[in-house]
C-alpha cells in the first residue's frame, strides 16, 4: 500500500500542476485576488464541522474527555491523516495517543476510535448518496455522476464486511495472538495491549443503536456544516451558487477523494473533482478550478496550525511529565 502511495503523489502533483497551467496563473490569481483576504475566513469556519465531529466522538467516548480537548485532538487528527505522508489510520494512531492525556484506558479510548471511524464510514456513504440525488435532481444529469454512483455501489460491501467481522468479536484477539507469535509476548509494541477487553469494548458500543444513531446525526451534521465552505467560498469568487449546489458539490467531492485514497491528500484527484462537479452547475472552468485551490490553501493552513500545536502540546507534556517524575524522586 505504501508504494501505491508515493506512486499516486507525483500523478496528483501533476495533474494538479497541469490544471493550473491549462488554466493560465493569472487568472486564477486574478479570480482568487477579487475575492481578496475575506477568504481567510475560511480557515477558522473549519473549526465548527470539526466541532460537531468530535462532540460524536464526546459522545462515544461516555464524555470521559472535555470535549474542547477532544476538538483540539480532532484537528490534529484530520492534519496528520491529510498532510503527512502516513497510512490512512495515521490520524488515528495519534488520536489515541493523545486521547490517552485524559482518559488512561487504552482499550476504552481505542474502542471509542475504532466505532467512530465505522461510523464515519457510514455517514460518508449517506452523505454521498444525498449528494448524488441532488446533483440528478438539479441538474437533471446522470453521465457525468454515473461512474461516482457505480463505484459507490461497488465499494459498499467492503464498509460492511469490516462492521461484521468487528461486530462478530474476537478479531482483535486474534490479532493480538497472532503478534504475539510474530513479535513474541515481551516486545515493546505489545505492552499494554489487551485484544480481548478491546473486542467487549467494542461490542458494547456496537450494541448501543440510539448512541451509535446519536453520533452518526452530529458527524452528519458536520458534513453538511462543511459544504457551507463551497457556497461561501463561490460567493466570494463572484460566482455563488445555491446551498443545494453546494453541498452536492462537496458530498460528490469527498466520495471521489475516499475512493482515491491512494492518492495522499487526494492531491489532483479532489481538485478535479471539484472542477468538474462545479461546472455542473453553470460555473465556469476558471473559478471552478479557483474553488479548488481555495479548498486546498484551506486545508493546508488550518492543517499546519494543528500541527504546529501538536508539537507544542508534545513539549508541553514532556516537560510536565519530566517535573512530575522529578517531583517523585
Amino acid at each position: 500500500m505504501k508504494w501505491l502511495q508515493w506512486a499516486g503523489l507525483p500523478v496528483g502533483i501533476a495533474i494538479l500542476i497541469g490544471l493550473v497551467l491549462h488554466e493560465g496563473v493569472a487568472g486564477l490569481i486574478q479570480v482568487i485576488g477579487q475575492a481578496g483576504y475575506a477568504l481567510l475566513w475560511l480557515v477558522p469556519f473549519h473549526a465548527l464541522p470539526l466541532l460537531l465531529d468530535a462532540y460524536a466522538w464526546h459522545l462515544l467516548l461516555g464524555r470521559r474527555a472535555s470535549l474542547v480537548f477532544l476538538w483540539w485532538v480532532a484537528t490534529v487528527r484530520e492534519a496528520v491523516s491529510r498532510l503527512l505522508p502516513v497510512a490512512g489510520i495515521g490520524g488515528e494512531i495519534v488520536g489515541i495517543r493523545l486521547a490517552r492525556w485524559r482518559v488512561t484506558d487504552l482499550s476504552g479510548v481505542s474502542a471509542s476510535v475504532i466505532v467512530e471511524v465505522m461510523v464515519t464510514m457510514a455517514v460518508q456513504y449517506a452523505f454521498s448518496a444525498l449528494a448524488l440525488i441532488l446533483i440528478v435532481a438539479s441538474t437533471h444529469r446522470a453521465d457525468g455522476v454515473g461512474t461516482i454512483g457505480l463505484a459507490l455501489l461497488l465499494s459498499l460491501p467492503l464498509p460492511v464486511i469490516a462492521v461484521v467481522l468487528v461486530r462478530r468479536g474476537g478479531v482483535f484477539h486474534a490479532i493480538e495472538r497472532w503478534a504475539v507469535k510474530l513479535l513474541g509476548a515481551s516486545s515493546s509494541l505489545l505492552q499494554g495491549m489487551d485484544g480481548r477487553q478491546l473486542d467487549a469494548d467494542i461490542d458494547a458500543l456496537m450494541c448501543r443503536a440510539g448512541l451509535l444513531m446519536r453520533a452518526f446525526l452530529w458527524q452528519l451534521g458536520g458534513y453538511l456544516l462543511g459544504a457551507f465552505e463551497a457556497y461561501w467560498a463561490l460567493q466570494l469568487l463572484g460566482h455563488p451558487v445555491s446551498l443545494t449546489a453546494a453541498l452536492a458539490i462537496e458530498g460528490l467531492t469527498q466520495a471521489v477523494r475516499h475512493a482515491a485514497f491512494f492518492v495522499p491528500a487526494g492531491v489532483g484527484v479532489q481538485d478535479v473533482a471539484v472542477v468538474l462537479l462545479a461546472q455542473l452547475f453553470g460555473v465556469d472552468r476558471e473559478v471552478a478550478l479557483s474553488l479548488a485551490l481555495v479548498k486546498r490553501m484551506r486545508e493546508v493552513l488550518f492543517g499546519c496550525a494543528a500541527l504546529v500545536s501538536w508539537q507544542v502540546a508534545e513539549v508541553w507534556w514532556r516537560n510536565s511529565s519530566s517535573r512530575v517524575v522529578g517531583v517523585g524522586e
